[in-house]
């Protein structure tokens, strides 16, 4: 279907004279010429490097946050209206505050990523956590298995599955946040530039820049699909199992 859809396009578009929709074989040839040839090491790479470790660090901070709020529940009913307030603030709105508080580099687009991809992280492992089977909860209590066990062999593995849907989730909204913060606050990157190219009318450059875009998005999903078949195979085998 995606062949046939970019068919159509080439097809489509073939004989196009619009300013504002070019052909596709030009808008490819930018991706080629443009993005891949000057525009790699520059912009894209960055882009990745910073999407990396945002995502890298809201995701040891959501684990290691969720999973107290998900086994101490007095905790948890202490900080979760402040959790409620935060969550309720969408990490674009924060873009002004941090360029004043950090500037237009790295720094600041890694602390928006983070702000913006630890919410379903640190939900999802919450939720997993507090969702410990009783029956296995009391046969952890009847053996009297250290915590760092209990944690490490039983809780991790029950709440990985809700941990993993919510990496997902979060690696979508990290693109989004990503190229929201290199259009408002800096002077590099895929957002950057697309938008560079929108104000002074470079519009095949414009829509290599969202094509690569959609590139990305779409092999960074592959790519996490195939580490969560891995991180994941044991629970699939278990339903299987249960299935069966």
């Amino acid at each position: 279907m995606p062949f046939v859809l970019v068919a159509l396009w080439w097809f489509l578009s073939a004989g196009s004279t619009s300013l504002y929709f070019p052909p596709l074989a030009r808008i490819l040839s930018s991706v080629q010429h443009v993005w891949l040839a000057h525009r790699f090491s520059s912009d894209l790479v960055p882009s990745l490097e910073n999407l990396a470790a945002g995502l890298l660090i809201s995701t040891i901070l959501g684990i290691a946050v969720g999973l107290l709020l998900g086994r101490l529940p007095v905790l948890s009913d202490a900080v979760t209206p402040v959790l409620e307030f935060l969550r309720a603030i969408p990490a674009v709105a924060l873009l002004p505050a941090a360029v004043l508080l950090l500037g237009i580099g790295p720094d600041m687009r890694i602390s928006v990523i983070v702000y913006g991809t630890i919410w379903p992280i640190l939900l999802n492992t919450a939720d997993g956590a507090r969702s410990l089977d009783p029956i296995l909860a009391d046969v952890v209590a009847a053996y009297h298995i250290r915590p760092r066990d209990r944690l490490r062999s039983i809780i991790l593995p029950a709440a990985s599955p809700q941990i993993v849907a919510g990496v997902r989730t979060a690696l979508s909204v990290g693109i989004t946040t990503l190229i929201l913060s290199e259009m408002i606050g800096s002077t590099s990157g895929i957002g950057y530039q697309i938008l560079s190219a929108q104000q002074s009318f470079a519009v095949s450059d414009m829509w290599a820049g969202i094509v690569v875009l959609g590139i990305i998005g779409y092999l960074l999903n592959v790519a996490f699909r195939g580490l969560e078949a891995y991180v994941l195979r044991w629970h699939r085998g278990m339903r299987q199992l249960v299935g069966s």
